[in-house]
């Protein structure tokens, strides 16, 4: 896909199709990496409310975006004038019209994810021009007209994301709390309460957390796919493994970058909702130069989206500090997993439930295979340190360890999260009477995450997460249609033909 975009598209969307497939790369591999205590391996016997924050006493909005975001715009407009008739008539307009909304099918996946990362998007944007553009609509004026409609939503959408944050206050406090933990030990009754609270607070607050952009489907061809794609990628890190080039620092690197950009999109809701609205209306002239090259006007960028940016550099930063070890900075490393685990849960969407269980039960057999099956997943999990799993420290052992944590993989959490967060479509459109479908799938989530923790304390094992996961989460489902009546309509739910019998109503 990547390739196509070059041939096919502008500099900006080839260069947001490099990062997609890499990040895409990055949890194909790190989706299937377990639950495990290291020490196997060592030779041992809702509603939103009205809100008026970014938007002046006057109604007028004011101009909030990212760099991104101002290119994506810039991009589309492009992609508009050339599809439109050059003579600027009708048919040019009525193209126009349909840009300001979904991107085309072409460009939607290598835009979906970066669009998603809202960087720099703060309060709002100026009032947007009318929607319906005169006949003889100038190329300039309809390039305008684009960017601030896209402007606007982008402020609305920020609202939204705010108001979710604050409605889950609870959760995140949570997730907050649970970074004491560290502080106070390392045993295993530690790991486990952090490793536990950390994932099912994501899978929660991933598959309630609003987006702004519609999110890119995954179809049956990439469920089906997903398992023969993981296996060649985590096969191949192994091969070079075994032959002693080791990839950890490219991997890394790049997956530390991206989590980077995605702290910086998860914490501008967060932090306004602790600092004052003044942070999300504050804005910071650039120099005119830059303003000049990224076609800003007025000359500013956002301040709460500088300063998130900033902590997610920080973060970056000091993950690949010499000088400190990662003993001492896995945290912040489980910071950036996080942030990766929760805008992923944000940009993609299974599509359909049956989609969604052959994505699941093909990476379910991948999971057993590697893990019970051979060495590799023990090895890639191990040898290959970057954000892409959520870090404890291991327990006090007489004995020596290869590797000195114990490690919940990131796939574990964003795979069978996925089909959760879906699960809130079906409470949208189904309305069940007796069960919420996303209120079943989170507890059974719960409850195989559990049992994997158990089986690992007894078995002191390796174990594939998703053995347990998945079942647990595909049967909630079905189990839960049985209750509510609505098992046919459950197994045929599908998103896209829902979304266009909702519009004809």
């Amino acid at each position: 896909f990547a390739c196509s975009q070059f041939i096919r598209s502008s500099t900006m969307v080839r260069l947001q199709a490099i990062a997609v497939a890499a990040t895409s790369s990055c949890l194909l591999i790190s989706s299937p990496l377990l639950i495990h205590d290291v020490s196997a391996f060592a030779p041992s016997p809702v509603t939103s409310h009205t809100t008026t924050r970014g938007i002046s006493s006057t109604g007028s909005r004011r101009r909030h975006c990212s760099i991104h975001r101002l290119l994506h715009v810039r991009c589309q407009a492009q992609v508009v004038l050339h599809a439109g008739s050059s003579d600027g008539s009708s048919s040019d307009t009525s193209t126009v019209e349909a840009a300001p909304g979904k991107s085309s099918s072409s460009s939607s996946f290598s835009t979906s994810l970066f669009d998603s990362l809202s960087i720099f998007s703060g309060g709002g944007a100026q009032s947007a021009s009318p929607t319906t553009a005169a006949a003889l609509e100038t190329d300039d004026e309809r390039v305008r007209r684009l960017r601030q409609e896209r402007l606007v939503e982008l402020a609305e959408g920020e609202v939204r994301r705010a108001d979710r944050v604050r409605e889950d206050a609870l959760p995140y406090l949570g997730l907050l709390g649970l970074q004491i933990l560290p502080l106070l030990g390392t045993e295993r009754i530690y790991s486990v309460t952090y490793f536990f609270g950390l994932a099912v607070a994501t899978v929660y607050l991933g598959g309630r957390q609003e987006t702004i952009d519609a999110p890119e489907r995954v179809t049956r061809q990439n469920a089906l796919a997903a398992p023969i794609g993981a296996s060649v990628s985590i096969g191949l890190i192994y091969v070079l493994i075994k032959a002693g080039l080791d990839p950890t620092y490219l991997y890394a690197l790049a997956v530390s970058l991206f989590g980077a950009l995605a702290i910086s999109d998860v914490g501008v809701p967060i932090l306004r909702n602790v600092l004052p609205a003044s942070f999300a209306e504050a804005e910071v002239a650039v120099p005119k130069k830059v303003a000049d090259r990224l076609d800003l006007d007025p000359p500013t960028l956002p301040f709460d989206g500088l300063t998130t940016l900033a902590l997610g550099l920080a973060s970056t930063a000091i993950y690949w500090s010499p000088s400190i070890g990662l003993e001492s900075k896995y945290l912040v490393s489980n910071a950036l997993a996080w942030a990766l685990a929760m805008t992923s849960l944000g940009a993609i969407s299974l599509g359909s439930v049956q989609t969604g269980v052959i994505l699941l039960a093909g990476l379910f057999f991948y999971d057993i295979t590697f893990v019970f099956g051979t060495d590799i997943m023990m090895t890639v999990a191990t040898k290959i340190e970057a954000p892409v799993k959520f870090l404890y420290t291991a327990p006090p052992s007489d004995t020596p360890r290869d590797y000195p944590f114990s490690v919940l993989g990131l796939g574990d959490v964003v795979i069978p999260g996925l089909f959760v967060r879906f699960m809130t479509r079906l409470d949208e459109v189904l309305k069940p009477q007796t069960l919420s479908y996303f209120t079943a799938t989170t507890a059974a989530y719960a409850a195989g995450l559990a049992v994997c923790f158990t089986v690992n304390e007894i078995t002191h094992a390796g174990q594939p997460a998703l053995l347990y996961l998945d079942p647990a989460c595909v049967g909630a489902a079905l189990a839960c249609g049985v209750a509510n009546g609505q098992v046919e309509d459950v197994w045929n739910f599908e998103e896209e033909e829902n979304q266009k019998e909702e519009k004809k109503a």
